[in-house]
């Protein structure tokens, strides 16, 4: 009895043993795991953004573009972003944008600037009332300002007459590192003197983003297209220009001067003579206005065209990313025969033709005179000595109306043409991008049905896996006893 009563003696020393051995080797191992992530996140913090920050929302706010990479990149100055935020107002999203950009370069340094400590910091570069997050970015003596109004952008739906609201961060950080960086602008001369329309206001704010500087010419009051003119832009002319002007502008394209057109059907008049810059060329063109017969290629009315576009640096992006520009009030252009000075980028179908009544139709049916199509609207032409044309037969594409239709592609389709003419196709404007949620719509029926699954057959389910899994357990202990 003695004997068995030490055995057990012994045994349960030895179990205590081992039950303290196994207790200890789980402490130790569970502060060496505590220790191991605490080391990982120590290294975690001290890595760049762009390693441990991902953009998983639906609209990529966070994320940075090729063109941005492209502008960063390309940096051999120092520039500094001067961010002016009270403390616990910073906005998170600005926040991992700049930490991004951050990261991207040893040539840009981010700086915080809480305006309660330094409250007159921002009147150096601005007379605006400074919202928090609001910036700064500088280069030497160059700077510019971008308000937060200028991050946020809020715009009006035309259509449901309500405020869409989008992030142009990215944008907006990037122009003006580019600005600041660049000395010498690109310089862009907009022809008057027949009756141009002003320039729509988004197209305006775009060319201003892409740093190119504007100025006013008429050909009436100089010999020659001046010499420092990267372009010559000619919009919605409601007169026609006269044969020396015409003359004028021929001599400039083709001793490598830049040209974009756009001109559409005029109420009053032709636009002969300018027209005639295309004839040269090989390309033909149609008084009138284009009609769509094929009713996947127009919106709303047979006018407002949805041409096809063809592969080329001007249209490319916009076709990767699935967008539609409209042309409406169309003048009809095509080639006689094939010309490798001529591409064409936009097209109508076959089924579209040309109502040579212009303004003054009364049907969108055919009629005899009506030229068959397909016609260009769209054309980039090399005129030589590195010489180019890039020609839109609509200048209505432009407006607010036609260019809120297209989702903003039109403007950006303009955009691309002049980037692609000031040889900056790299550097082509950056898209806002939309804050503006869509919402699932479903029935009471649906709704009520899903409640169902959620908070009772879902929750019950589970419960009966539990219990299944534990009465499972035990009815295989009992057995193994």
């Amino acid at each position: 009895m003695k004997k068995e009563n030490l055995t057990s003696l012994t045994k349960g020393k030895t179990t205590k043993t081992i039950a303290f051995q196994g207790g200890a080797y789980s402490l130790v191992a569970t502060a060496l795991v505590l220790a191991i992530l605490i080391l990982c996140n120590v290294l975690a913090e001290a890595l760049p953004a762009s390693l441990t920050r991902y953009d998983i929302s639906a609209s990529k706010l966070c994320s940075i573009t090729s063109n941005t990479k492209v502008v960063v990149n390309a940096l051999e100055e120092d520039v500094t972003i001067y961010w002016i935020v009270q403390s616990g107002e910073e906005d998170q999203v600005i926040e991992t944008l700049l930490s991004k950009y951050d990261s991207l370069s040893d040539h840009i340094t981010v700086v915080k600037k809480n305006p309660d400590v330094y409250p007159t910091f921002a009147e150096q570069y601005t007379d605006e009332t400074v919202q928090n997050n609001s910036l700064v970015v500088e280069c030497g003596d160059r700077s510019r300002f971008i308000g937060y109004d200028d991050i946020y952008l809020q715009e009006t739906d035309l259509y449901s007459y309500t405020y869409t609201t989008s992030f142009d961060g990215e944008g907006a950080i990037t122009s003006a590192i580019d600005y600041v960086v660049t000395e010498d602008l690109p310089r862009l001369y907009i022809l008057e003197g027949h009756g141009e329309q002003e320039l729509p206001q988004n197209f305006q704010e775009q060319i201003e983003k892409e740093n190119i500087e504007t100025e006013s010419l008429s050909l009436l009051t100089v010999d020659e297209i001046p010499e420092n003119a990267d372009a010559l832009l000619i919009y919605q002319p409601s007169s026609d220009l006269s044969q020396e002007e015409v003359e004028m502008l021929d001599e400039y394209t083709r001793s490598g001067g830049k040209l974009l057109v756009m001109a559409g059907p005029t109420r009053e008049s032709s636009l002969e003579n300018l027209y005639s810059l295309l004839e040269q060329y090989g390309v033909e063109t149609s008084e009138g206005i284009l009609v769509e017969g094929d009713r996947t290629r127009y919106t709303g009315y047979p006018y407002i065209l949805l041409p096809e576009m063809q592969e080329h640096d001007i249209t490319s992006s916009l076709i990767e990313e699935n967008y539609y520009p409209n042309m409406p009030i169309s003048q009809g252009m095509w080639l006689e025969e094939e010309n490798d000075a001529v591409t064409v980028l936009m097209t109508t179908s076959e089924q579209s033709f040309n109502k040579a009544a212009g303004y003054n139709l009364t049907t969108y049916e055919k009629e005899d005179g009506d030229l068959e199509g397909p016609f260009a609207v769209a054309l980039a032409v090399d005129c030589g000595n590195e010489g180019q044309m890039v020609w839109f037969s609509s200048a209505s594409f432009l407006e607010d109306m036609y260019n809120a239709l297209s989702s903003g592609s039109n403007s950006d389709l303009a955009m691309n043409s002049l980037s692609y003419l000031l040889g900056e196709s790299e550097a082509m404007a950056i898209r806002s991008k939309s804050l503006n949620y869509n919402y699932l719509s479903i029935t009471d029926s649906t709704a009520s049905f899903l409640k169902v699954l959620m908070i009772g057959v879902f929750p019950l389910g589970y419960l009966g896996v539990g219990v299944w899994v534990i009465l499972r357990r035990r009815r295989n202990q009992n057995e193994a006893c």
